[in-house]
């Protein structure tokens, strides 16, 4: 549920091993404004924010707010949570890994990797290329667009009646090739969650593995992201970490419902990823430095096209690029889901990065005021 957090910037006109605490008081000076826009979120009536920041004065680590409206817990500064679609800028890293290495190429068509798989309705897998998947001009219907699936297992009953259930990936594919394209493939940006979950599945076949085995010993592994897993059916969150709250019912706006437990495979391949802000920074700082991907492939991640939703953005494979007022441009993928909304950003040359996560999908609107508080409110911001 990507466009919780893209539609708030868009209404608002928007490596190493990471150092155990260096949380000195000269860094918590320079990131006074972040953590009043944080407080300030909370304020508004967000439950918690856990954020971290690394920059040339090094690291910054904070939160506001509590994890657990039951017994009041604070919300962590370590915090594990649900990354939601930020999940992929890590299939789009695996993807153009295996280019490099001449295992497939970005213009190979969906049908060579996925024969039989996309099509009907007008849906055709033997004109849509891999690079179009990654960058969602592919034209395929977002299976969260689907009214009976968001009835059935996003919003109110529904949610609380399936939130365990197992699914196939497939599931979602028959879901989303059931409607017919809005436009066709190549024509223009527009994000459907499909796209992921059939990239994740071209990282499967092409690998000869599951899509978790990839990630895990390609990114997770190499850059030791210790609080980064892939939950699997799993429905519980690894500790430390607070819960995740979401209003389900759009009939009750003051009911808030605990929505912290759902089953894993229900996210997979697009929101599954579970981790930290600290590993979500070391993740984008060495993609960003080139230390996964050679310069060839990271130029392809960094061509963007056009977001027409959301002017001033524009997406590349897995990641995305918007200039802030005050003239900083990062690049960044945010992640909305129900339960969570995460943002993690990084300037051009990978040396500010700033990742934050909220443990609710609303109150979005105070996403971009966190951000133009670190990059442009702060004497160390880097343009």
């Amino acid at each position: 549920m990507v466009g919780l957090a893209a539609a708030a910037v868009a209404a608002t006109a928007f490596t190493g091993p990471a150092q155990a605490s260096r949380d000195t008081a000269a860094a918590a000076v320079d990131h006074r404004a972040t953590q009043r826009a944080m407080d300030a979120a909370v304020k508004a009536g967000v439950p918690g924010i856990t954020a971290h920041a690394r920059d040339a004065k090094g690291v910054w680590k904070s939160a506001s707010g509590v994890g657990n409206l039951k017994t009041g817990a604070p919300r962590g500064k370590n915090d594990r949570f649900r990354v939601g679609n930020i999940t992929n800028t890590f299939v789009a890293a695996v993807l153009l890994q295996m280019e490099a290495e001449k295992e497939l190429s970005l213009d190979d068509t969906v049908e060579r990797h996925l024969p039989g798989l996309v099509t009907g309705n007008g849906n055709d897998g033997r004109e849509i290329t891999v690079r179009q998947l990654l960058n969602h001009t592919s034209g395929l219907f977002d299976y969260l667009g689907d009214k009976e699936y968001v009835a059935t297992y996003i919003e109110g009953d529904g949610f609380l009646r399936h939130r365990y259930d197992t699914m196939k990936p497939e599931q979602r594919i028959k879901v989303a090739l059931s409607h017919q394209p809005p436009f066709k493939p190549g024509a223009r940006h527009a994000f459907s969650h499909t796209n992921d979950v059939l990239a994740a599945l071209i990282v499967e076949k092409v690998g000869g593995k599951s899509y978790e085995k990839e990630v895990r010993a390609r990114i997770i592994k190499p850059l030791k992201l210790r609080a980064t897993s892939l939950p699997g059916n799993s429905t519980r969150l690894p500790r430390p970490s607070s819960r995740g709250y979401s209003k389900l019912f759009s009939a009750q706006p003051d009911r808030i419902d605990d929505v912290t437990e759902v089953n894993g495979s229900q996210g997979w391949g697009n929101t599954d990823i579970i981790s930290s802000a600290g590993d979500l920074n070391r993740f984008y700082g060495a993609l960003l430095r080139g230390k996964l991907l050679p310069p060839k492939q990271l130029k392809a991640m960094k061509t963007t096209v056009d977001n027409p939703d959301f002017p001033g953005a524009s997406y590349g494979l897995g990641i995305e690029r918007y200039k802030l007022s005050c003239g900083t441009t990062l690049w960044y993928h945010d992640g909305g889901m129900v339960g969570w909304v995460t943002f993690t950003a990084s300037t051009e040359d990978g040396g500010h990065q700033f990742a934050f996560n909220l443990n609710s999908n609303w109150g979005a609107e105070n996403l971009l005021p966190i951000l133009n508080a670190e990059y442009c409110d702060t004497p160390s911001r880097s343009r």
